[in-house]
């Protein structure tokens, strides 16, 4: 073989090779499922703090980051072992906030058997309701929660889902175990319902699902 048909040879090469995807570098998917263009601003008075596990930054169809682009308010933190995370502690220590936890367990106040009376007396009056959610796997999460000691004094809340998960193209433990947005919006129907733009929460999400 001469050099021209190397060169040749290798260009065809070349031609068959996949070619990366383009990226968003807003919500880090392809250009096929950038939900962007799907996100309507939801204002809440809830802060939100998701704690993202590092194997979810790469999924396509993990939805913290969807999240966190859906709540201006709401702060994005990845790792593994929060405890000592400088940006966390200060939320959870500021004397204006009022931090909770959601996360089932036995010391968790279920908010699904509450009253809204009785739910609206969880928020101290003159605070503002931080709430922490981890975005992982179940054997991640769990992790999470018991390496970061920060974590262990705050209180829980929990609710219970009444229909399944629209999660469809992801695999969970059980049909109502929700994803990271559902649980969120969930959350804030039963938590702040003067939310605004709350009932178009979950359109990227079932955008992206249908995707």
């Amino acid at each position: 073989m001469n050099l021209a048909e190397f060169k040749k040879t290798r260009e065809q090469r070349r031609a068959l090779e996949v070619q990366p995807r383009p990226r968003c570098l807003v919500c880090r998917n392809c250009d096929v499922i950038c939900y962007c263009g799907q996100i309507t601003p939801v204002r809440t008075r809830i802060q939100f703090v998701i704690l993202i596990h590092r194997t979810e930054i790469k999924r396509s169809v993990a939805t913290g980051r969807m999240t966190h682009l859906s709540l201006p308010d709401s702060v994005l933190f990845e790792g593994t072992d929060f405890s000592n995370h400088r940006k966390l502690n200060a939320i959870v220590q500021d004397p204006s906030n009022h931090p909770m936890l959601l996360y089932p367990g036995a010391r968790a106040v279920n908010l699904t058997g509450l009253s809204p009376t009785d739910r609206r007396g969880l928020l101290p009056e003159g605070k503002r309701p931080v709430v922490i959610l981890i975005d992982a796997t179940w054997s991640h999460a769990k992790r999470i929660r018991r390496m970061s000691t920060n974590l262990h004094r705050l209180p829980q809340i929990a609710f219970s889902p009444t229909v399944p998960s629209a999660f469809r193209v992801r695999t969970q433990p059980n049909e109502l175990c929700y994803s990271t947005i559902e649980a969120t919006h969930h959350l804030i129907g039963l938590l702040d319902g003067e939310a605004e733009n709350l009932s178009k929460m979950l359109a990227p999400f079932n955008w992206m699902v249908e995707k």
